[in-house]
């Protein structure tokens, strides 16, 4: 029989509608379930466990916090109480540590970070990290078996004895200023936080590294009340865009609601795609391995402009294509030994340097980095000039057709039948069909991609082609497919 959090167990992370998908039951139950887990693939009792808890700026993640740390404290586990933080900041927690007298000497064992990323505020969610992996699918489902065969329904409160309040983030400021140094000095940086959590954070930072720095709605507020979090939504960034313009800055830099992915604006006010923030990422790196005589493995994802494997294996790169999703990405880096991996989403992962997990704010110190020493080399650089292989092509913006959630797999399946019983279907020969997620359909010059959402209940589309005329084409053959599939289904 189906429970009712059985959706709220994501391919990723755990998310939903708070009231009703997610809730303090679902939450303190995980806790407790949680540490069962770790206790299980771990040789650590659980009274020498230090999970730390943090949280983004929704408004009822103060309480989905509290009912997590009564669970976890009830089966006598210890809390390092973070607080209000940005996502990475949680990820950053495992890896480095926090001051041994806290923790009796123990490591942290595993982060949990409460955020619905960019969804909407009425969403909420749950990332959680072991090993310094995020749980991957199938550990995902292992936790869920476990919470919901061993359910209980009454509360206890939060067992402060076992609770410690700490400040991580003076720690994560100090260690990148000691990694970058004064590499901002000159450049004019506007910061927008979108009231998430970067905003107590990015602008301190980027100050630090001697940014002249304007910010944005720094001011967390889980209502969002200027714009949505979602940087890789272009419409989000227009107040970016006018404020780069109007300040004559060098960049401009925005985060989701959780902070680890991140947006950019050029200095002529452009956004730059995911792709396209990447290919400037791995340029530099590539320029940095072959002068160590190194040829470094970049990830990306199954949206990502056909330009940019291209230009990273011409480059001297070696290039890997994966499936859409943190936990995939993550997943493929340490599989490949990759030392860089982007998704169109914003999400960028630094092995290189860094410590392999999606950080908006260090993604900012890097294209600051990059930035500064183009600068210091041609004063009239623009970043435009890294991205000349791209007017090869268009690439149309991320199409989000909505479908139920439970019409998604049967709707793919009726469109990948379609296809393959008609190859001629978008008047274009079809050279190649990538099925890793969902559907890219390559052409001469271009493809066509369907997806399921892992987070919403849309389909993801995105079409490339020598021209926009090209891309509108394939666009209208696979959203009239979708039109028709659904209009009998519904």
């Amino acid at each position: 029989m189906e429970n009712k959090y059985d959706h709220a167990f994501g391919k990723n992370d755990i998310r939903g509608i708070y009231g009703d998908d997610i809730t303090e039951e679902l939450f303190y139950n995980i806790g407790r379930s949680y540490v069962k887990y770790l206790k299980q693939h771990s040789e650590v009792n659980e009274c020498d466990m230090y999970l730390t808890v943090c949280m983004d700026a929704r408004t009822h993640s103060p309480s989905l916090s509290e009912a997590l740390q009564a669970g976890i404290t009830s089966k006598g586990a210890h809390v390092i109480n973070l607080g209000l933080a940005p996502t990475p900041i949680g990820y950053y927690s495992e890896v480095k540590g926090v001051p041994s007298d806290i923790t009796h000497g123990n490591k942290i064992i595993a982060a949990c970070i409460i955020t619905a990323s960019h969804n909407p505020k009425e969403y909420n969610g749950l990332k959680m990290t072991f090993e310094h992996q995020t749980l991957s699918e199938q550990k995902i489902k292992e936790l869920k078996d476990l919470t919901l065969n061993d359910w209980v329904d009454d509360i206890e409160p939060v067992n402060k004895s076992l609770v410690t309040d700490y400040n991580i983030i003076p720690d994560y400021i100090s260690d990148m200023k000691s990694r970058f140094g004064k590499v901002g000095k000159g450049l004019k940086v506007v910061v927008d936080s979108a009231n998430a959590t970067g905003g107590i954070v990015g602008p301190q930072l980027y100050r630090e590294l001697g940014c002249d720095v304007i910010e944005l709605f720094s001011e967390p507020d889980g209502t969002f009340p200027n714009h949505h979090p979602n940087p890789s939504v272009e419409s989000t960034l227009d107040s970016l865009k006018l404020k780069v313009l109007e300040s004559k800055a060098d960049i401009g830099i925005a985060y989701d609601g959780d902070s680890d992915r991140i947006g950019v604006v050029d200095n002529c006010g452009k956004f730059l795609t995911g792709d396209k923030l990447l290919l400037i990422y791995a340029a530099e790196l590539i320029e940095e391995c072959r002068q160590k005589g190194i040829c470094p493995t970049i990830v990306s994802e199954v949206k990502c402009s056909q330009v940019l494997y291209d230009t990273i294996n011409k480059s001297g790169g070696n290039a890997v294509m994966c499936k859409t999703g943190h936990g995939y990405i993550k997943a493929k880096m340490k599989e490949t030994n990759a030392l860089l991996a982007g998704e169109m989403s914003g999400h960028t992962f630094f092995k290189d340097k860094y410590y392999g997990f999606d950080d908006a704010i260090y993604a900012g110190c890097r294209i600051i980095e990059i930035i500064s020493k183009k600068k210091n080399e041609n004063p009239e650089f623009s970043v435009c000039d890294m991205l000349k292989p791209f007017e090869l092509v268009y690439s149309s913006p991320e199409l989000r057709y909505p479908c139920p959630n439970e019409l998604k797999k049967s709707t793919l399946e009726e469109v990948k039948q379609r296809i393959n019983a008609n190859k001629n279907v978008f008047g274009s020969e079809i050279k190649d069909i990538i099925t890793l997620d969902g559907m890219r359909i390559v052409f001469d010059g271009g493809f066509a991609l369907i997806r399921q959402s892992n987070t919403e209940p849309v389909f993801t589309l995105r079409f490339e082609a020598k021209s926009k005329t090209e891309a509108e084409l394939l666009k209208s053959t696979m959203t009239g497919m979708l039109d028709d599939i659904l209009k009998v289904k519904k």
